[in-house]
């Protein structure tokens, strides 16, 4: 059976045939030598040549000083928690600009974890403006589009990724006074399909700081963990290191801990040495975080001495210094 999934633009796909012309030739899925290659039918299909929407794109983003993408193989880690826990400890420091792209376009969790689910997305000349959960904190979710929070969202690829597209081009992320964004974060779905290959090739011209990547300590995530490790080398996307959420549980009477999700092949710790990839350090359940996420309020400011807080802060403050070296 053919592959039908999106081939990023300038990548030959590793099983095509010896004299591939390359997905981004005019000749794509239509040349001799493409018979019988497992792509022909999506190479045939999907526009050929550059994208002409590169280039605005790397224009809308050009003062946008890092942008990272939250991934995991696995859903249900935590993405999209640690990815609004981030912003709202980033926007902490008001002299930053901080933005969040929320690009699970099926599964748009991130409004209601920052507080601004039943906001809507306002026109100016510039083009779309994000809802705004602080001055230096904006959000953009196709949850504002939506008619009311049960819609579901049936789309196929090509839908998708156009909508993603809309998000860094025709969004206007000038926060600074300067037009200055100082971090953009990528809210993304789990696996490695459709909006994985579209924010990468999009970002291709502007450039991608690097990617945090979520798990939980079972092997049954690890396992997809490592797809996506994979998927960011083969990608060209650097990693700047691995967390572990759910690593224990905090019991809030006593601050005790104990292993939930028992980490049967070493959890994050043992697959980073393995891979050598930086570990940035292990979360323990709280309830704390649950009830944070829905009231859309920042765990870290709420509940500042839960353990789960403390660690929060050294993951983040690794980031920070990988990303700012110099800083």
């Amino acid at each position: 059976m053919a592959d039908n999934t999106a081939i990023p633009q300038g990548a030959v796909p590793e099983n095509a045939n010896d004299h591939c012309p390359g997905p981004e030739s005019e000749a794509a899925g239509r040349a001799a030598g493409c018979e019988g290659c497992p792509n022909q039918e999506i190479c045939s299909t999907q526009a050929s040549g550059p994208d002409p929407d590169l280039s605005i794109v790397a224009e809308r983003l050009a003062n946008v000083t890092h942008k990272i993408l939250i991934l995991s193989g696995k859903g249900g880690v935590g993405k999209s928690t640690f990815t609004g826990q981030l912003a709202f400890a980033l926007a902490s420091d008001t002299d930053k600009e901080i933005g969040v792209v929320d690009i699970d376009i099926c599964g748009p969790s991130l409004p209601r974890i920052m507080g601004c689910e039943r906001e809507e997305i306002h026109r100016s000349a510039n083009g779309w403006s994000p809802v705004y959960v602080q001055d230096n904190l904006g959000v953009m979710s196709i949850a504002f589009m939506l008619p009311d929070e049960e819609s579901a969202v049936i789309w196929r690829g090509p839908k998708k990724n156009g909508m993603i597209k809309q998000f860094l081009k025709d969004v206007d992320w000038g926060a600074g006074s300067d037009g200055r964004l100082d971090y953009m974060l990528f809210d993304t779905p789990p696996g490695t399909s459709d909006e994985h290959l579209s924010v990468v090739q999009l970002l291709r011209e502007s450039g991608i700081t690097g990617a945090v990547i979520v798990t939980t300590p079972q092997e049954v995530a690890i396992q997809d963990v490592r797809k996506e490790i994979d998927f960011c080398r083969k990608a060209g996307v650097p990693i700047i290191g691995v967390v572990e959420n759910m690593s224990g549980f905090v019991c809030p009477s006593c601050n005790g801990e104990s292993r939930i999700f028992y980490p049967t092949t070493g959890g994050a710790s043992a697959m980073c040495a393995e891979l050598n990839i930086p570990m940035l350090g292990s979360i323990p359940l709280d309830p704390s975080i649950g009830r944070a996420c829905d009231f859309g309020s920042s765990f870290i400011d709420t509940c500042a001495d839960s353990p789960a807080a403390a660690a929060y802060i050294q993951i983040i403050d690794k980031i920070k210094q990988i990303v700012e070296p110099t800083s």
